[in-house]
Formats: structure tokens, C-alpha cells, sequence
């Protein structure tokens, strides 16, 4: 069974930024997804549930607001191990192209004095939000993301250095 692409990004070298973690073609369309790694992996705590259950919602809803992009965003929602996002986008743009609207996107969070859809009706765990936890955790990477504009390792993925077979194949031990 082949190792998914996403496997072989090296998490113990992976700093908070934007990443192409995949494109995919669909028909004649690319659309590509966007690993947006709030968190340090391995190296620093996961998000708290209830906030990081808060950004998703408080952030898709920007994202499906904003007139220059509603259009193509196809999906926003958590990594299982609570360590950022994931963004898909209709497209292939390099991720410093999509950088102002991630920062817009989390400046927006501080603004919010209320979590859109977190009602019985519209949420499947509408009492697992935590607000201002979700602000905290938005300030941070917003000010992250402003101290390291210029850093080109919020922007590319540190790889895993595998050894090669002698057939050319990666090599993968147990």
C-alpha cells in the first residue's frame, strides 16, 4: 500500500504556515488543498476541541463570505490531530497567493462576538464551542503569520529525506 503524500511531509520539522498539500485534477479542473498548520506538530499542544470546533465554523463562514474567493472554496474543516486546517480551493495558486485571505480570515475571528451556526438545528456538537479560546488561538497565528511574511518556510513543506531502493523505490521501515 502506497504512503499518502501528506505521510511524508516531515512533522517534526513543520512550523505554523500555508502549504500545498495536495492537487488533484477533476476533469478538466485542478483543485488544490491547502494544509494551514496552526500549530507547531509534535512540538506544541494541539488546539483545545472547543476552539478549534469554533474556528471551523467562524472561518468557513468567512471564507463562504468573501466576495473575491466564495466561489472557490469547496471545503474548510480541522485536521484529526487538532493541529490546523485543511482548505480546498477550486485552482492551483502557489500558497503565498492565498496568504492575505488566511490572514483576513483569521483577523476576522477577533471581531466576532458570537460562533455562526452553533444552534441545535445547525451544529452536531452546538455545546462544544469555546469562543474565546478560538479569539486566543487567532491572534496568535495571525501575529505569527505577520512576524514570518517574509519567511519562505511558512510556505513550503520540509520533506522526509527516505532512503531509495536499488529499484528506485522509497524505502519505508516498520
Amino acid at each position: 500500500m502506497d504512503l499518502i503524500p501528506s505521510f511524508t511531509v516531515d512533522h517534526t520539522r513543520i512550523v505554523p504556515g500555508i502549504y500545498i498539500s495536495r492537487v488533484d485534477e477533476v476533469g478538466e479542473d485542478k483543485v488544490t488543498t491547502y494544509d494551514v498548520r496552526v500549530t507547531a506538530p509534535n512540538r506544541e499542544p494541539a488546539i483545545d476541541v472547543a476552539a478549534m470546533h469554533s474556528l471551523e465554523h467562524l472561518i468557513a463562514t468567512f471564507l463562504r463570505n468573501d466576495p473575491d474567493w466564495k466561489n472557490e472554496v469547496i471545503y474548510w474543516g480541522p485536521m484529526g490531530c487538532l493541529t490546523g486546517f485543511y482548505l480546498i480551493l477550486k485552482g492551483n495558486r502557489p500558497s503565498g497567493e492565498i496568504y492575505d485571505l488566511i490572514l483576513r480570515a483569521f483577523r476576522s475571528v477577533r471581531d466576532s462576538d458570537m460562533v455562526p451556526g452553533a444552534t441545535p438545528e445547525n451544529c452536531g456538537n452546538y455545546l462544544m464551542h469555546n469562543l474565546e479560546m478560538a479569539k486566543w488561538y487567532a491572534a496568535r497565528f495571525e501575529g505569527y503569520l505577520t512576524e514570518n511574511a517574509e519567511n519562505p518556510d511558512i510556505l513550503t513543506y520540509p520533506k522526509t529525506n527516505r532512503p531509495i531502493t536499488e529499484d528506485g523505490r522509497d524505502f519505508y521501515d516498520s
